[in-house]
């Protein structure tokens, strides 16, 4: 790469860079906004809401990445384009193919980083942020425990909290069961949830126990320590981690085990997430050509691109929902995913079409010209 074009691609990536952080941003807002709901209903604590929102990170940025390489690159060689910087280095003696090639060069390195993150990134991501998830959806402490109110909980549990600690530590709990054959009820002074062997119990203190059977007896128990075991109250549904599409690595999505067929997903939803993921960085090539027609692919302007721009745009934003169309239907016909990648193939072909037959010279003006100077002499 020569000095120049060590220039124009540092010109161009500049805005490109900025364009994905601030559309990271927007998206990481979002995602820290849906979050709140694990703070507010399950409370949990802010670093829970952090660690998820950062986990979702990698699956944003392989949807926004090309989205922030087409309107960095507009960005980028709108001003190179307005300020002359492209017809200085023209006149300079650089070849418009030797003009392109960095910005060519970009695309390719965003791809990469797509497909990066797409086959290993994302899964790991999203396998991590789903456990977490479950973890808090599942942890009993937020499910069954509301400080000062009477919480109902499955199988016939009530539990009744007076005050919960910064700690975690509850005094004066009350725990009321009727499974339909005895009614038992448990009271203790303070209480911690904890887990044992893996295992979730109530670990009570200075508390005592009475079970009121169906034949009339009456059983009391004191006790200063006693581990009460939470378990039984859990659907076993609920006690595993149920993984969708986007969990799984490309091996499972194209050679799922029938457990993963059960549970995340039909093949076809499997087969169109894989593929998915292999075709998306053809959506920065496009990105980068579409851009390049919308500044080169036209003679140049001084009042601006504008028109241009907007055309580049919407063919963009039309191919790339399209393409999400597409994704949706794969799942019901295995063959439309050769389509995932023949659209965004088909649109960059055009795309580079337009734009090397703007930067050709037209053979009539040439023709023109000659006879012309023929006519002259």
């Amino acid at each position: 790469m020569t000095l120049i074009q060590g220039y124009l691609f540092r010109q161009i990536a500049r805005p490109v860079v900025g364009a994905c952080a601030a559309l990271a941003g927007i998206g990481i807002l979002s995602q820290s906004l849906e979050q709140l709901e694990f703070v507010v209903e399950r409370g949990a604590s802010l670093w829970v809401m952090v660690k998820l929102t950062s986990l979702a990170v990698p699956q944003l940025l392989a949807v926004i990445l090309p989205i922030g390489l087409f309107v960095g690159a507009l960005i980028a060689l709108t001003r190179l384009q307005r300020e002359q910087e492209l017809i200085a280095a023209f006149a300079g003696g650089m070849t418009r193919w030797a003009a392109i090639r960095p910005a060519a060069l970009l695309a390719l390195i965003v791809a990469g980083l797509t497909l990066v993150i797409n086959v290993a990134v994302q899964p790991w991501a999203q396998r991590a942020a789903r456990d977490e998830a479950f973890a808090v959806r599942s942890d009993l402490a937020a499910l069954l425990v509301e400080e000062g109110r009477f919480q109902k909980g499955p199988n016939g549990l009530t539990v009744y909290v007076q005050e919960i600690q910064q700690n975690g530590l509850m005094t004066n709990l009350f725990v009321h069961i009727d499974d339909g054959k005895s009614v038992s009820t448990w009271d203790a002074a303070e209480a911690r949830f904890s887990r044992i062997a893996g295992e979730p119990y109530l670990l009570l203190g200075q508390g005592s126990w009475q079970r009121y059977s169906s034949d009339g007896v009456l059983n009391y128990l004191s006790f200063d320590n006693h581990a009460f075991p939470l378990a039984g109250f859990m659907d076993e549904a609920d006690q595993a981690v149920r993984y969708k599409p986007s969990d799984l690595y490309l091996h499972q999505l194209f050679d799922p085990t029938p457990q993963m067929l059960e549970t995340a997903g039909t093949r076809g939803e499997l087969l169109a997430e894989g593929h998915s993921r292999l075709s998306s960085p053809l959506y920065a090539v496009m990105a980068m050509a579409m851009a390049l027609t919308a500044i080169l692919g036209g003679a140049f302007s001084r009042t601006g691109y504008g028109l241009r721009v907007a055309k580049a745009a919407g063919a963009f934003l039309t191919v790339r929902i399209v393409g999400y169309g597409v994704v949706a239907a794969s799942a019901w016909n295995p063959w439309v995913n050769v389509l995932q990648y023949l659209l965004p193939l088909i649109a960059s072909a055009v795309a580079l079409r337009l734009l090397f037959r703007a930067l050709k010279p037209r053979r009539r003006k040439a023709r023109r010209i000659a006879v012309t100077a023929g006519a002259g002499t």
